[in-house]
């Protein structure tokens, strides 16, 4: 009985963060999780205490946009045409890393982290358009039994490319081990990120 309360604690605060996430706004700015309570000290070592953080999505910068070749044949007896980009909406890639530059994409691909990294993000790049898909990010600890530490959606709109960034965040250091990422798009899984974390 004793060491379920601490998984109870747990739960309740992941439930709890997600209940407050749910209420705010899908573009505001959400303040350091330096004030989430620390785990309590009956906490189990391997018990990563993390907390949600909302995912943000923002257009691909303009540089990266797919057009259509334009300019003519140099060689060949028949004129060429340009063929259209696939509008249908798809994962084009997934980094994780523990730095966002302003675009919102992860500045560094990573899969190793140290136990003080206290933010770690998964960026996901998509091309193509929709008038709304759901994409969902689960964090997991495949340490021992595996354990899940937060899943988080967003929904998203797009006519072109964008970048979505997932974050889970940990006032505490992240025990050494194994972890994994797995990005849905409406409930498919389509993308499985593993990394670890260990003392540098």
């Amino acid at each position: 009985m004793k060491s379920s309360i601490p998984h109870v604690a747990l739960y309740a605060a992941t439930l709890a963060g997600l209940l407050m996430l749910s209420g705010c706004g899908k573009h505001e700015e959400t303040p350091p999780a330096a004030n989430a309570p620390a785990a309590p000290a009956s906490t189990p070592a391997t018990t990563p205490p993390a907390n949600p953080a909302p995912s943000s999505t923002a257009p691909a910068p303009s540089s990266t946009t797919n057009s259509p070749a334009t300019k003519p044949a140099t060689t060949g007896t028949s004129p060429t045409t340009a063929v259209p980009a696939s509008t249908e909406f798809r994962i084009a890639a997934v980094t994780v890393g523990n730095q966002v530059a302003d675009d919102h994409r992860v500045s560094e691909a990573k899969n190793h982290f140290a136990p003080n990294d206290k933010a770690i993000y998964a960026s996901v790049a998509t091309q193509g358009n929709t008038k709304g898909v759901t994409l969902n990010a689960t964090w997991t600890y495949l340490e021992g039994q595996a354990r899940p530490i937060t899943s988080t959606s967003q929904s998203i709109a797009t006519d072109g490319p964008a970048v979505t960034t997932f974050e889970v965040r940990n006032p505490s250091l992240w025990p050494a081990g194994k972890y994994q990422v797995v990005i849905s798009l409406d409930g498919k899984p389509v993308s499985t990120q593993g990394f670890d974390v260990a003392k540098i």
